[in-house]
């Protein structure tokens, strides 16, 4: 008859030798069951260390990456939120090009640049919904 289990035999430490011992004491346990269930348990800790050893430097390296990604995407969104805003309440009845016209189209477009780094620097609220809302205060 052919059994599921193999018998192995090894020496613990008198120390925990008692400690199996007191727990084994205790009703419906018994010294198999407990170090197999220690067993067990430790090589499930082992594997997923050996995981997160693995793949744990390209998860948080990605997740950096993420994190950039957001920060550039919401830049852009201010951006062009500010640039809309801009361009729809600022240029719409702008005369022919002139070289005082021209003066005036820097001065904005230094104006737009200042607006756009204001509401990035906003720690209180997104930038980007109030690009998207125009709640925010720098209406210009």
């Amino acid at each position: 008859m052919k059994t599921s289990k193999t018998r192995h035999q090894f020496y613990l430490p008198d120390d925990l030798s008692d400690k199996l011992e007191a727990l084994a004491a205790e009703p419906g346990s018994s010294k198999t069951a407990i170090l197999t269930d220690a067993f067990r348990a430790w090589l499930e800790r082992r594997g997923a260390s050996e995981l997160d050893e693995r793949f744990g430097v390209r998860l948080d390296r990605l997740s950096r990456a993420d994190e950039q990604l957001g920060r550039k995407l919401d830049f852009v969104a201010e951006a062009l939120g500010t640039f809309v805003q801009h361009q729809l309440t600022l240029v719409a009845h702008q005369p022919p090009f002139e070289p005082e016209t021209g003066q005036l189209g820097l001065q904005r477009y230094r104006a737009f640049v200042e607006v756009v780094g204001r509401r990035l620097a906003r720690p209180d609220q997104s930038a980007v919904a109030a690009a998207i809302t125009g709640t925010g205060a720098d209406h210009d």
